[in-house]
């Protein structure tokens, strides 16, 4: 079972089998997507396919769960926000409830359970070090999970990771 932030802390996995031409898509996409009015064309215009086959297929593997988003990553820092990992110790009949609660905050950009004592885990971006430590005490107030710590980074290291599929 994979966990997701928007659909909930579980959705059914979904079987989908790649193709050659799929998987040139997926690798063209994503480092190099196309800052364009027509980002598809071009995609289109790298792999030798027409524009309507690239959103299909991206559409496709949207729909069948391969392609969880498509969208930009800043540097969160340099644009003056403060991020920060967060870990709970939440009781299994609170988790539900505590997932929904922490997904209500737009600074929240990564949510997962985990196993172990602190079993969920969510990433936090927001204005200052104040704001996030004014969220996290309602978060408690709102949950009632008390037994929730921020991890601000000391050091931050950046590398590139895409997946040649």
């Amino acid at each position: 079972m994979e966990k997701n932030k928007k659909a909930g802390p579980l959705i059914k996995e979904r079987i989908y089998k790649l193709d050659r031409t799929d998987r040139a898509i997926l690798n063209e996409i994503q480092s190099h997507f196309p800052i364009k009015a027509r980002p598809y064309r071009e995609i289109g215009e790298r792999l030798g396919l027409p524009e309507k086959e690239i959103i299909f297929r991206v559409d496709r593997m949207t729909k069948g769960g391969i392609i969880r988003r498509i969208g930009a990553n800043f540097n969160s820092r340099k644009l003056g926000f403060i991020s920060t990992l967060c870990a709970a110790r939440v009781p299994t009949e609170k988790i539900h409830d505590f997932i929904e609660a922490v997904n209500q905050y737009s600074g929240v950009t990564h949510n997962y359970e985990r196993e172990g004592d602190y079993n969920i885990w969510f990433t936090f971006i927001a204005e200052s070090q104040k704001m996030i430590e004014f969220s996290l005490k309602e978060i408690k107030h709102r949950t009632g999970v008390e037994d929730l710590i921020n991890l601000p980074a000391v050091n931050i290291f950046k590398i590139q990771v895409d997946f040649e599929v």
